[in-house]
Formats: C-alpha cells, sequence, structure tokens
C-alpha cells in the first residue's frame, strides 16, 4: 500500500506542478494579482506531495519490500540500515526521484525567501520552475517509476546495491552534486523571468545572486566529493580520470563560476546583462546535458546507469526543448538590453570578462572531448576514446591563462585603469612569486621541473595578489579590527574562494609531479622501500563484515626505523553477487599520503601490491573545500541577504 501511496502522491505532485507553470504565468501576462498569489501555494503543495512520494520509497527500503521492482534490484536484506536508505538513490529511478524532490526543495525556498521580489517576478519564476518539473515529473511517471511492483511473484530476496555505492561517501555525495545541479535551476527560472518581463536590471541580477551562488557552492562541494571518494574507494589512487559522467559535472560548475562574476558586475556596474543571461541559460543547459549522458545509456561508467533508449530520447526531448526555447526566447529579448555604464578597455569590467570567456572557453573544451567521441560513434566513424592527453593539454594552458587573469582583476579598479597603477600595484605580488616558485622548484622533490615552477608561480600570484587586495582596505584605516568587521562576508568569501584556487593549483602541482608508485608482489617477510619510508608485508587474514568476506592484509611502515603506521587494504567479496572490490588503506596527511591497495592473489599466498606515496594529494579536497566555503560566505552576508532574500 505505501508503494501506491508514493505513487499516488507523485501524480498530485505532476498536477501540482502544471497548474504551477500556468497559473501565476498567465496572472503576471495579464496582470492579475490574485492568480499570481496561487504560486506560493502551489509550490508548497508540490514540495508536500514530492516529499511524500520520495518518504514511501524510502519505507520500502527500509522494510526490505521486495514486491517494488526497484528496491528488489538495490538492495538486500544482508545491506545494512543506511546504505538501504541511500540505494534510494543508488539506481536510475530513485536518482531521478531524488532531482524532483530537490528541485522541489528550491522552488519552496525561492517561494519562502523571496519576500521582497515583486510579485509578477515572483510569479515567473515559480512557474518556469513549475514548467520543469512538469518535465522531470512526466519522466518520471511515464519511463522510471519506482513504485512498479513484482507481482505475481516477489523474489525472495534482492540483487544487492553494486558494491561502488556502498560506502559512506556514496552516501553525501549524490545529493550534495544534485543540490548543485538542480540549483542551477534557480538561476534559469530568474534569467526567464527576467526575459519574459524586460526587467533585466541590476535588481534582478541581486535577486538571482545568492541563489546561483549557493548552487554554484553544493555543485563544487559535490565534485570535491566525488573526487575524494574516486581516490579512496576505486583503488587506483588517482583523483580525477577525466571520466565523461565527471565531466558532466565538471562544465556547469566552470559556467556557473563565469555566472557568479557576471552577475557581480551586472549588479554592481550595470553592464553585461545579455551575456549573464546566457550564462544562466548555458549552466542549466549543461545540467541538463549531464542528466542525458548518465541516463540516456550512451555512456558506460561507474556512474552512469544504463537505460533503455525510451528514456535516452526523453531526456534529449527535454533538453532540446529546454535550450531551444530559453535561446529563442533570448534572441527576441536580448537585442534590446542595452548596458547602463561604460568601461574603457583596460579596467576590472574587462578584466573579469575575460575571465568569463576563458571558463566558457574551458568548458566548451570539455564539452567537445566529452561529446566528440559519441558523435563519431553515432555517425558511424568508430570507436574513439578523448582521454588525459587532450585535456590537460588544453585544459591546463587555458586555466594557467585564467590564473593570471585572476590576479589583474582583483587589482584593477571599476571603469578605468591605468597601467601604470596596475604596474604599480602588482610589481611586488608579481617579484615575490617568482621568487617563491623558483625557491620551491629547486628545494622541493629529487629533481627540478618547469611545469612545477610555473605551478607554484601562479599559485603564489594568486595568494600573494589577493593578500595586497586585503591590505589596501586599511590604507586610510583609523582601526584594523575595526575595518575588519566592517567588510562584508561577500568580500571574504571572494577571498576564500581565490585563495581555494591557489590551494587546489599548489595540490594538482605537487601530486602530479612527485608522486611516487610501485606495483610489487608481496608475500609474508616481504619488503619494499618507497620515497623514505619502509614498507614490510606482514601477511593476510580473513574479516567478515556484515555482507561481505574480505582478506585483509598488514603492512608496516616504518620511517628511519621508527614506526609511521600499520596499513590495512582488503579484498573484499560480497556475499549476494559475489563481486570483488579492492579496500584501499590511506595513512593520511597534510603533506602527503600513504596509499596502499590489494591486487589480485598469486601464488604460495603472495598478493599484487599497489603502493603510492601522494604528495600534498588533501590539498585538492581542502581547496574545495574553501572554494566552496566562499560561496556559502557570500550567502551568508546579512547586508546583501537582506536586500536579496528578504
Amino acid at each position: 500500500m505505501i508503494p501506491e501511496i508514493g505513487e499516488f502522491a507523485l501524480i498530485l505532485a505532476f498536477c501540482l506542478s502544471a497548474l504551477l507553470a500556468v497559473i501565476p504565468l498567465y496572472g503576471a501576462t495579464v496582470n492579475n494579482e490574485l492568480w499570481m498569489s496561487y504560486a506560493k501555494p502551489l509550490a508548497r503543495g508540490q514540495f508536500l506531495f514530492v516529499a511524500i512520494s520520495f518518504i514511501c520509497l524510502g519505507y520500502a527500503f527500509s522494510q526490505d519490500d521486495f514486491t517494488v521492482r526497484y528496491v528488489a534490484e538495490h538492495s538486500n536484506s544482508q545491506l545494512p540500515i543506511y546504505f538501504k536508505l541511500s540505494a534510494v538513490w543508488g539506481g536510475h529511478e530513485g536518482s531521478l526521484l531524488l532531482w524532483a524532490f530537490i528541485l522541489s526543495g528550491w522552488t519552496v525556498a525561492v517561494s519562502l525567501f523571496s519576500r521582497a521580489l515583486p510579485l509578477d517576478m515572483l510569479a515567473r519564476v515559480l512557474a518556469v520552475m513549475g514548467i520543469i518539473a512538469v518535465g522531470f515529473i512526466l519522466f518520471l511517471l511515464e519511463t522510471s517509476s519506482p513504485f512498479l511492483r513484482f507481482l505475481p511473484e516477489a523474489p525472495a530476496d534482492g540483487v544487492d546495491l553494486n558494491p561502488l555505492l556502498q560506502d559512506v561517501g556514496l552516501i553525501v555525495h549524490p545529493p550534495m552534486l544534485y543540490m548543485g545541479y538542480v540549483g542551477f535551476s534557480v538561476a534559469f527560472a530568474f534569467a526567464i523571468a527576467a526575459l519574459l518581463s524586460g526587467r533585466l536590471d541590476a535588481a534582478w541580477a541581486r535577486w538571482s545572486r545568492p541563489w546561483t551562488n549557493l548552487a554554484w557552492a553544493f555543485l563544487g562541494m559535490g565534485i570535491t566529493l566525488g573526487s575524494w571518494w574516486a581516490y579512496y574507494e576505486l583503488g587506483w589512487g588517482g583523483w580525477w580520470f577525466w571520466d565523461p559522467v565527471e565531466n558532466a559535472s565538471l562544465m556547469p560548475w566552470l559556467v556557473g563560476t563565469a555566472l557568479i562574476h557576471s552577475l557581480a558586475v551586472t549588479e554592481k556596474r550595470g553592464v553585461f546583462k545579455s551575456w549573464t543571461v546566457l550564462l544562466a541559460i548555458f549552466a542549466f543547459s549543461l545540467s541538463l546535458l549531464g542528466t542525458f549522458l548518465v541516463r540516456s545509456g550512451v555512456l558506460t561508467s561507474v556512474h552512469a546507469f544504463a537505460s533503455d533508449p525510451k528514456r535516452g530520447l526523453f531526456i534529449l526531448m527535454l533538453l532540446a526543448i529546454t535550450i531551444g526555447g530559453s535561446l529563442t526566447l533570448y534572441a527576441f529579448k536580448a537585442p534590446n538590453v542595452k548596458s547602463a555604464a561604460l568601461f574603457s578597455w583596460l579596467s576590472r569590467e574587462t578584466l573579469l570578462l575575460v575571465n568569463n570567456l576563458l571558463l566558457t572557453v574551458m568548458a566548451m573544451t570539455v564539452l567537445l572531448g566529452t561529446l566528440y567521441p559519441l558523435l563519431l560513434d553515432a555517425l558511424g566513424g568508430g570507436k574513439i576514446s578523448v582521454g588525459p592527453p587532450y585535456f590537460n593539454a588544453l585544459f591546463v594552458p587555458i586555466m594557467g591563462a585564467m590564473t593570471v587573469a585572476l590576479g589583474f582583476s582583483v587589482a584593477a579598479r571599476w571603469r578605468e585603469t591605468t597601467i601604470e597603477l596596475l604596474i604599480k600595484t602588482l610589481w611586488k605580488p608579481a617579484t615575490a612569486s617568482l621568487l617563491f616558485g623558483l625557491v620551491f622548484a629547486f628545494a622541493y622533490g629529487k629533481e627540478f621541473h618547469v611545469a612545477v615552477l610555473i605551478g607554484m608561480m601562479l599559485s603564489f600570484w594568486v595568494i600573494f595578489t589577493t593578500g595586497q587586495d586585503l591590505v589596501s582596505k586599511f590604507k586610510n584605516a583609523k582601526s584594523v579590527i575595526e575595518k575588519l568587521k566592517n567588510l562584508p562576508l561577500s568580500y571574504y568569501g571572494m577571498m576564500v574562494a581565490h585563495l581555494g584556487v591557489a590551494v587546489v593549483a599548489i595540490g594538482i602541482t605537487l601530486v602530479s609531479h612527485y608522486s611516487e608508485e610501485r606495483d610489487i608482489r608481496m608475500a609474508a617477510g616481504d619488503s619494499l622501500d618507497l620515497a623514505g619510508y619502509h614498507f614490510e608485508f606482514k601477511g593476510t587474514t580473513q574479516v567478515n563484515g556484515e555482507n561481505y568476506v574480505a582478506q585483509q592484509a598488514a603492512l608496516l611502515v616504518t620511517q628511519n626505523g621508527t614506526e609511521v603506521t600499520t596499513l590495512n587494504p582488503e579484498k573484499r567479496s560480497y556475499n549476494v553477487k559475489g563481486s570483488m572490490m579492492t579496500e584501499a588503506a590511506i595513512d593520511p596527511g597534510l603533506w602527503r599520503d600513504l596509499y596502499v591497495a590489494l591486487g589480485e592473489p598469486l601464488n604460495n599466498g603472495a598478493w599484487a601490491v599497489r603502493i603510492q606515496y601522494k604528495p600534498f594529494v588533501r590539498w585538492l579536497w581542502l581547496g574545495g573545500i574553501l572554494i566552496a566555503s566562499g560561496g556559502l560566505l557570500t550567502v551568508a552576508d546579512k547586508r546583501y541577504r537582506k536586500k536579496a532574500l528578504a
């Protein structure tokens, strides 16, 4: 009965979404306040029924209701309860329901926290989000219902959740990622509402900014969590593989980064209005494209859900309608938009525009590398693989240029900047970056790398230019403490995010050039010296988990005769599917990780073992956390929120 309640609640949510898509939008068109006022209760009703549907599916998993096809295919009675609950979004149907639930959550949040919005603007925004909800809930009901029954004969037990997904990281990662993906629907809705109303002004940018920053921060945190999960769970020790599904989340984040900067310029200076709207459309469109790639069956990936062609065609149609409709509206409305302010070729506006263009080119580079093999295969050109060499050769230089422009944009003034002022402001950070980069490149590691010199110079460049900008704020201040208190949180958010970029760059540079790795055969008593550490293999023992049996190795790690740690990597065999999984053992640290993974068992009790030394690898995720925290700090700015949200 509970699954039927969930299905019925989803049908009611669809009906309310359809009403939300039509009534407030018509009311705004004819200026009928009564019809516009229905937007808020309809948004709340939609959220209520999607939440009921989501809870019903979670209940079916918790009760091992294997009469429900989706539960039987993604759970098992031996599965720990926390994995049963995360299995709700462990497959195609449940992840789409999670998407709809988060979309309805964003919709009701806009209805609750946008009290200062004019009624007609709020009605249009919520109506656009209602249109998006209609598409996704219809997709669920027509092709991907998670409540279908196994009747009349239900299996006694379930197939089990994919062992790769039986991890704490996968409990948090998908919801965080979807919060970002779906959050860009708010920026999209504001952009479309502004086009419909003709109100492309600073006020629109101010209303949209906190929602966009929040979505961007969630997506960045989701990407960071995904990288961390791949590092410790997949057993290969890498943090990014340029997998098409990884790329699907990176592309909207890059365009979203351009969008949050463009919104800031539109709000402060009244320029880039058309460009800002276009970025909002592209950010959400790329989120939808990621959905198509993951769920259409065109990709084979750890993260992808194989689906039938009907599902892929439905998402492709939804994508075409969204992009086509929004770009058509943009084509009619954007030519009438004019900037309210002028600026010179050398100004903060220009430099931010350069950064925006570079970020967009980076996203398009990733898009081309992701889609080209699919298009070539579809046209009968055969199967090819576009891997790290392509992405690194194009993406990394553009990222370097963007980092240089970042430092200049922080130092430049609005409207007009002179070359003399930039030289006067930036010669000290530039000199310090060069000196620190040279010292680090020669002093660290066993050999000199030009790439390390460039990477560290760029990282220090961001750090020093950001620090100098903060120092300049106190130039005429009577009290440093008072000035620190008076600086808005949005400014601190910008600083923290920029420093996060530098921290990520340091991590990428050093872990890419100074990692050490050995694949070796080891039996009890064998040892290996690597990066100044001594690894001694003590043998393996059998351990029993809740739903698996594992061979657990013990490796004693010492340095200069002093014990550092004992690492216990595992090779697990899951009871239901018999799947073999590698669980790496990691000794983490701020400056380095020691990473050990078991390969295949060999003869005479020996094992294939992979041992890695990963310097500064944690700086990648620390930087990602800082970048996302910067976005959250901006949203938390009280002055800003009072203007934009309340």
